[in-house]
């Protein structure tokens, strides 16, 4: 291929074996996984911080006693694992329980409300972190983050297709009333089947 002046580039379509220099370059894309070599792991210092920082449990604030004073309780619900043996096996079940509780170090008062979400330690039991509400993953799913701006115009070869989706999309949304009067129930879906781009 003829260069033209601007960076030539060569089109020969060879392949050309592996040299020193793009193996190194491999190993290293294999073989880095972003942690330390284990000579320089520090296990104490890593030990003495998950003593320190033990892992929260989530509760929910119930009732707050006293509110809007500096002696202010919350009553807490707090799930309980217990074991009951039977004649056969060994069950597990959890209980709740109520607890009466104060705020960690890192919490202040007006953070926490009745009914909230709140994170607590596992000693005493203290708020240590408020919690947003609970959201059903499959809501958060149907959520529309944005709104597209595709018309029908923007489709093309699919005349006949278009219409006989707003026939059954469209029309019982914008004018049930045709089909009340008709005394047919609207579609309650479409179903679309096919490779794309086909009819």
């Amino acid at each position: 291929m003829a260069g033209n002046g601007e960076g030539d580039i060569k089109d020969d379509n060879k392949t050309r074996p592996l040299d020193v220099d793009d193996i190194i370059i491999l190993k290293t894309y294999e073989s880095d996984t972003g942690l330390a070599v284990p000579s320089q792991f520090d296990l104490v210092a890593d030990k003495q911080m998950m003593q320190e920082e033990q892992p929260l449990q989530v509760a929910r604030c119930t009732k707050i006693i006293n509110p809007n004073t500096e002696d202010a309780k919350y009553v807490i619900n707090v799930k309980q694992m217990a074991e009951s043996i039977g004649k056969i096996a060994l069950c597990g079940y959890a209980l709740y329980v109520q607890i009466v509780v104060g705020l960690g170090d890192k919490v202040s008062p007006p953070d926490i409300e009745e009914g909230m979400r709140v994170r607590v330690d596992r000693n005493k039991y203290q708020i240590q972190i408020p919690l947003p509400p609970k959201i059903n993953p499959s809501v958060t799913m149907m959520t529309v983050e944005e709104k597209p701006d595709v018309t029908y115009n923007d489709v093309g070869g699919c005349k006949e297709q278009i219409e006989k989706m707003q026939e059954v999309v469209e029309l019982p949304m914008l004018h049930p009333e045709k089909f009340v009067k008709l005394g047919i129930d609207p579609p309650k879906g479409v179903l679309c089947y096919g490779p794309p781009g086909t009819r």
